[in-house]
């Protein structure tokens, strides 16, 4: 079977500026501890603003479930990262501490977005869970260093029964708000998913 590249792209797709860059890019990928298959170029003839994507998706292993998705915009002489919205990607700005630009040549920033990938990938990622009568009822990913959420999840059918009361009082129901860390109180368990360890 033959072995996924990072980054891959069909070269025909691709311009000579963007394929130094992505190549640049794919060569540091392959010491990431990411899957191949989570990294994605999307040539700019197939994009909203006309400029070539770089994408990866950061997932949960474990639970088989995605959590963030980061990549970078590259023009040919500029490129801008950031958190990325998961079905048009674009930069989404609210993510501020996930952005950045820089510009040059190609291969510099080929080079420059490889180091702000790795320092994303750095960044200590934890899954907190809550659990009732033996099942997990809430899930929420975040950066442990910040505390700042990244995707979270309710399942009001499993919680406890005073604590759907309360949400729902508090007007924190589906669709009308968000269930946040501080209703839920200290999570039951709390799994380290990526980067370094916050104990480190």
């Amino acid at each position: 079977m033959d072995e996924i590249p990072w980054f891959e792209y069909e070269e025909d797709d691709l311009n000579v500026a963007q394929r130094t860059f992505v190549d640049v890019l794919a060569e540091r990928a392959g010491s990431w501890l990411v899957d191949p298959i989570d990294t994605v170029v999307l040539p700019s003839a197939r994009t909203f603003d006309g400029q070539l994507i770089v994408y990866l998706d950061i997932g949960d292993p474990q639970r088989n479930q995605g959590v963030l998705t980061v990549g970078a915009h590259f023009d040919g002489a500029v490129v801008r990262g950031g958190k990325l919205h998961n079905q048009d990607f674009t930069i989404q700005q609210a993510a501020s501490e996930l952005t950045f630009e820089a510009a040059g040549c190609p291969a510099e920033l080929g080079r420059r977005a490889a180091e702000w990938f790795e320092a994303v990938l750095a960044r200590p990622l934890i899954r907190c869970e809550w659990h009732h009568e033996g099942r997990t009822y809430a899930v929420r990913y975040e950066y442990a260093d910040t505390g700042r959420g990244l995707s979270e999840g309710f399942e009001t059918s499993l919680a406890p029964d005073a604590l759907r009361k309360r949400l729902a009082a508090d007007g924190v129901i589906r669709g009308r708000g968000r269930i946040n860390r501080v209703g839920l109180g200290q999570p039951d368990a709390i799994a380290h998913i990526r980067g370094v360890h916050p104990d480190q």
